[in-house]
């Protein structure tokens, strides 16, 4: 069963129990008052049948209140509980993919590995600002790329006078 349902109708039981203890804490006290008219009450002052009224009452909302905040901790739990598990699952799915990316560059050269992860943390980077980037000649660049190209990593993008470079794998 849903929490969310279960702390609803936890909810609605203790509205009732609560009518039902205050229906019963009036007809005892009434019942008490017709009983103290009795001759102990004349006699002393006393009447022995209102000490029990407040001890029944007092017993009564202690249940119903405990049931109420067990009621009200599942109706918010539930929504703390999804919360948690969905950024739970965010952390997986980032870390699943981080996990991809260190194994995709264990398969890669030194010089491979410098030019994916760059363009990993700037996706459609110009090849200018690569090469600056990266630290790496022109000409060398170019036969890297070319290499990250034909084994499906990468694509190049044409941009005015220089390429964009864009990962072609969604990690």
């Amino acid at each position: 069963m849903d929490n969310k349902k279960l702390g609803i109708m936890l909810i609605i039981i203790c509205i009732l129990l609560g009518g039902l203890v205050f229906a019963f804490n009036q007809k005892v006290s009434s019942q008490a008052e017709a009983a103290c008219e009795c001759e102990e009450m004349q006699e002393g002052g006393f009447c022995p049948h209102e000490e029990q009224t407040p001890t029944l009452s007092y017993l009564g909302i202690a249940l119903i209140s405990a049931i109420a905040a067990l009621g009200i901790y599942l109706l918010f739990f539930e929504k703390s509980q999804k919360a948690i598990i969905s950024t739970l699952e965010k952390q997986k799915q980032v870390q699943l993919a981080e996990e991809k990316f260190e194994i995709l560059l264990k398969g890669l050269d030194k010089d491979e590995k410098k030019v994916i992860k760059a363009v990993k943390e700037q996706d459609g980077i110009t090849q200018q600002t690569l090469r600056l980037r990266v630290d790496m000649h022109k000409s060398k660049l170019s036969i890297v790329l070319d290499s990250l190209e034909k084994k499906g990593l990468i694509k190049r993008k044409e941009k005015g006078k220089t390429k964009q470079v864009f990962l072609k794998i969604n990690i």
